[in-house]
């Protein structure tokens, strides 16, 4: 028999890698960074980097145009609180959280309902769907003509008798309601989605449950629906907020802002294009983004996650 001068293996050691094995390790540690490069690169080109610039021009006084950018410090922001009229327009964005807020009540609704057997449900959610994916600018024409005097929402009042119609558009204390009716039913659809999906991922074993304890429809809903899709009424809320906040498309193409219906992201597109005042917009940009991150850090402190709490 051969004697050999290897040392025996100590028990509990490893077994040496291989070369090709340790070649695969490599690969498939590298593999998802591959993967990842083009999107990263995106994101940093036309996220990150664009912020940054805008960091650095709300601290300038740059026109858009001139090569040189004067350094004015924290003169911008200083402006925007002390100029009343610039945070007076954030008014205007309490009509499209109410929009919003009413929309996500409908969106939960359709979504309870036709996760369910309806009849028709599968034609029903295309409905309420379709609206998201049709472009803005078709929707701003489309109800343009809708809110135009004696257009089609007119038309279907004077059916019901009501002759004396307010100027969908052109009454300052009726605009803003118009517009949000607008974005209710075209953003309905995007949360109704969301709400359909996390509520048709609960178990059918809770329902089965449920009906075994003889519990209604509305009990369903409240103990079992709710709780299971906490976290995407989390998301929404925040949403929520963030687009009344910063509310442009609609306004923007059907009134252009006028009538009392401008929004801070229209004053601020103004200020910065039709007064040539980049700096000062960009220190607005900066003053919207920091509202939007301060509601969304408050909101997950009151409303946290379900795995902090268990931690």
């Amino acid at each position: 028999m051969a004697i050999t001068d290897a040392p025996p293996l100590e028990v509990g050691a490893s077994k040496p890698i291989r070369p090709g094995r340790k070649q695969r390790l490599t690969g498939r540690r590298i593999m998802p960074w591959l993967f990842l490069a083009v999107p990263l690169a995106f994101l940093f080109v036309l996220t990150y980097i664009p912020v940054a610039n805008m960091f650095w021009y709300s601290v300038t006084d740059w026109d858009g145009l001139d090569p040189e950018k004067t350094l004015v410090g924290l003169d911008n922001y200083i402006e925007i609180f002390t100029r009343p009229e610039i945070f007076r327009v954030f008014f205007v964005s309490l009509f499209y959280l109410a929009g919003a807020i009413a929309q996500l009540g409908l969106a939960l609704f359709f979504a309870a309902l036709l996760s369910f057997q309806t009849r028709f449900r599968n034609f029903f959610k295309g409905v309420i769907f379709f609206p998201y994916l049709i472009n803005g600018v078709a929707i701003g024409l489309m109800f343009l003509y809708f809110f135009r005097p004696d257009g089609t929402l007119d038309a279907v009042l004077g059916a019901f008798g009501v002759q004396e119609t307010p100027q969908w558009l052109g009454d300052p204390s009726v605009v803003n309601v118009s517009l949000a009716a607008t974005s209710v039913w075209r953003y309905m659809g995007l949360n109704f989605v969301l709400f359909l999906g996390a509520i048709q991922s609960v178990p059918a074993e809770q329902y089965e449950a449920a009906d075994l304890d003889g519990a209604s429809s509305w009990h369903k809903f409240r103990y079992i629906i709710v709780p299971s899709i906490r976290r995407i009424l989390g998301l929404s809320f925040i949403l929520a907020i963030a687009g009344a906040l910063s509310a442009f498309e609609m306004p923007y193409i059907m009134t252009g802002g006028a009538n009392g219906s401008e929004t801070f992201v229209i004053q601020t597109v103004d200020t910065a294009f039709r007064y040539s005042k980049v700096g000062l917009a960009s220190a607005m940009a900066v003053v919207l983004l920091a509202i939007v991150l301060i509601i969304t850090a408050v909101q997950r402190r009151v409303f946290p996650d379900e795995k902090a709490d268990q931690e």
